[in-house]
C-alpha cells in the first residue's frame, strides 16, 4: 500500500469563510500516484471544519446561516471564561465535522455529480492546517 501526505495552510481574512479545496485535493491525489484507495481530508483545528457538498453560492450562504442559527456568535459562552471568544466556532465544528473520506477510483476522486470538498473556517484571521492523506495502490 502507498501512502502520501500533504499539509495545506489557510489564513482567511474573515472570521468565517468557506473555501472550495477540491482542486488542491485533486493535485495531492495526482502527486500520490494512487489509482485505487482513499483520501482523508482533516482539519487540524477545532474551530474549523471540512465537508462535502455542492459548490453553489446560495447553498453556501444557507449553510452559513444555518450554522449561525444553531451556534450563534455571542459573548456569553462558558468557554469564553477561559479568555477565548470563539465558543461558537467550536460548536460549528461539531455541526460540520472535521474530516471527510473520499474514495479514489482509477486515479480520480470518486464523487457524485455535484460533490466538492470545502474547508470551513469559523475563527479565522490566523494560519490553520489541513492534512490530506492518500492511501492505496
Amino acid at each position: 500500500m502507498r501512502s502520501h501526505t500533504k499539509y495545506l495552510t489557510f489564513n482567511t481574512e474573515r472570521r468565517r469563510d468557506y473555501i472550495n479545496i477540491t482542486r488542491e485535493i485533486e493535485e495531492v491525489l495526482d502527486d500520490s500516484k494512487v489509482q485505487e484507495g482513499l483520501v482523508l481530508v482533516s482539519t487540524m483545528h477545532i474551530t474549523a471544519g471540512v465537508y462535502i457538498n455542492d459548490n453553489e453560492s446560495g447553498l453556501i450562504e444557507d449553510i452559513d446561516e444555518m450554522l449561525e442559527i444553531l451556534a450563534p456568535y455571542h459573548s456569553d459562552y462558558k468557554h469564553h471564561r477561559t479568555g477565548e471568544d470563539n465558543g461558537d466556532a467550536h460548536l460549528k465544528n461539531l455541526l460540520i465535522g472535521h474530516q471527510v473520506l473520499i474514495p479514489v477510483t482509477q486515479g480520480e476522486l470518486d464523487f457524485g455529480p455535484w460533490q466538492q470538498v470545502f474547508y470551513a473556517e469559523f475563527d479565522g484571521k490566523r494560519p490553520k492546517k489541513v492534512i490530506v492523506k492518500v492511501l492505496g495502490e
